[in-house]
């Protein structure tokens, strides 16, 4: 296959071992994982490995033959670097640094950014300048390590399109800064402000280097099963091809008492059917 089609790893219950995860995946028949380094402090954690720990988790990529491509980094919701506290910010460019590091050492080529100043916090001026600042010295950081950011498409208004997220990517204007859409969350934008999911996809034309494919229905952006919502998976996938986007995340998550492991063969063949180009 030209394309590859990736695994997110919250799909999966979170006392598994990401070796049992990478295990699973690789059953499922996807090609590599994505792993979530989220706000949380059991995920925060892993940043701050040592080197044994990384060796292990690469010998268990090759042992499981199904790699760690990319991260999806919302550590971010918790430590804002557009926060107006100053130990949020401290903390939230640790978490950056410590991020393009792990991604450095592992050998993971993108990571996916999320893209708002601040989340429980209310957004101004102050936040907005604050966030933009910060995220240049972090694209320069990445730039030294070779790894790819990546800016999420948002469930709020801050940066819920490509449109959006490109004002920050032609600013700062560094190959390391680039857009990884969420499909879901752009087609509840467009249902938003009556806009076209295609055309606000082109406007990141050679700047997308991955994308999120995600169910959505208008006004919720989680837990949606695939095929029960309103995203059109075949036109956005025909889309990113074109614009030489061969990167895919399901992204999806673990449901409580369900067979999880049939689920993720079943997201597997759903998603395989929208790719009616090869």
């Amino acid at each position: 296959m030209s394309y590859l089609l990736g695994l997110y790893e919250k799909s999966m219950p979170n006392e598994l071992s990401i070796e049992k995860k990478l295990v699973a995946g690789k059953r499922a028949g996807f090609d590599y994982m994505e792993i979530s380094i989220d706000e949380t402090l059991l995920k925060l954690r892993r940043l701050d490995w040592d080197k044994s720990k990384k060796k292990d988790l690469v010998d268990a990529m090759y042992r499981t033959e199904l790699p760690i491509k990319s991260m999806c980094l919302s550590g971010h919701r918790k430590f804002p670097i557009g926060s107006n506290d100053k130990e949020t910010v401290k903390k939230g460019m640790q978490i950056m640094r410590n991020a393009i590091d792990f991604a450095s050492d592992i050998g993971i080529r993108i990571i996916q950014i999320a893209g708002y100043d601040v989340y429980y916090e209310k957004s101004s001026v102050d936040t907005v300048k604050r966030f933009g600042e910060n995220l240049k010295i972090c694209v320069e950081y990445a730039s030294k390590k070779g790894v790819l950011l990546g800016f999420e498409t948002m469930e709020t208004e801050f940066m819920n399109t490509v449109e959006k997220a490109m004002k920050y990517v032609t600013r700062i204007n560094s190959p390391y800064l680039n857009v990884y859409p969420d499909i879901g969350n752009l087609t509840n934008a467009a249902k938003m402000y009556n806009t076209d999911v295609l055309e606000d996809i082109s406007k990141g034309n050679g700047k997308i280097v991955a994308a999120h494919l995600k169910e959505t229905v208008p006004g919720k952006f989680r837990e949606i099963p695939f095929g029960t919502g309103h995203v059109d998976f075949v036109s956005a996938i025909q889309v990113l091809r074109n614009f030489g986007v061969n990167m895919f995340t399901a992204e999806f998550w673990y449901i409580e008492k369900s067979d999880w492991e049939k689920r993720l063969k079943i997201t597997n063949n759903f998603l395989r059917d929208k790719f009616i180009i090869e």
